[in-house]
């Protein structure tokens, strides 16, 4: 039999921060699961705005045979899981759709304080993903996606929308700028909440398993 292929997971970056800014939980989380599963995940991590290279570098790491193409076979051993925050979180449903209309299989996408993108749709889970993920606070100027839903029950499963606060237990943002710190409070405490980051991990690393 053969060996199942390795976790793929894409990991998006909020606002304009780039991919190896690591006071982000989005770089740090990625950053562990390579060091936690040397041989069983394969991690990206991207900007919101690097364009067509997220799906460029699904294909290619989908292309067993290096033809260029993807076959059906190499379509359905797809095992993916995409995550982000903010204008990350929306740019991965949209990665996410992108697949869809290609007809590859996503595991599990995870949204945490969702911002739509311009001419992107973030509330909407396309098909081919099986399980969904969205967390979000609605205490800060930028607040996130409250909802989001399937467009088809019968094939996607949302496990969680849920809401967090901060209010009683705030997390520690002092490594952010002032500005962020002044106008977007809320919003990066949700990116640096310890607990939540764990939480998402390991929703990830059952998925390895």
């Amino acid at each position: 039999m053969r060996a199942p292929r390795p976790l793929l997971v894409i990991g998006f970056m909020g606002g304009r921060v780039r991919a190896d800014n690591m006071i982000h939980k989005e770089a740090l989380i990625a950053m562990d699961l390579r060091a936690r599963n040397p041989s069983e995940v394969q991690v990206f991590t991207f900007a919101n705005h690097d364009g067509a290279l997220p799906l460029q570098s699904v294909v290619k790491s989908l292309d067993a045979n290096h033809d260029g193409l993807l076959n059906e076979e190499e379509k359905a051993s797809a095992r993916i899981v995409i995550y982000g925050h903010s204008w990350g979180a929306s740019e991965a449903i949209h990665l996410a759709r992108e697949l869809n209309a290609r007809q590859i299989p996503v595991l599990l996408t995870i949204q945490v304080d969702s911002v739509q993108k311009p001419g992107e749709n973030d509330e909407v889970i396309p098909p081919n993903v099986h399980e969904a993920m969205n967390f979000y606070q609605t205490e800060g100027l930028l607040r996130g996606r409250k909802q989001i839903r399937p467009e088809d029950p019968h094939r996607t499963t949302i496990r969680e929308n849920r809401q967090i606060s901060y209010r009683q237990l705030p997390v520690s943002i002092h490594e952010f700028p002032w500005y962020a710190r002044v106008f977007m409070h809320a919003h990066i405490e949700i990116e640096n909440d310890p607990a939540l980051w764990s939480h998402i991990e390991n929703a990830i690393q059952s998925e390895i398993q």
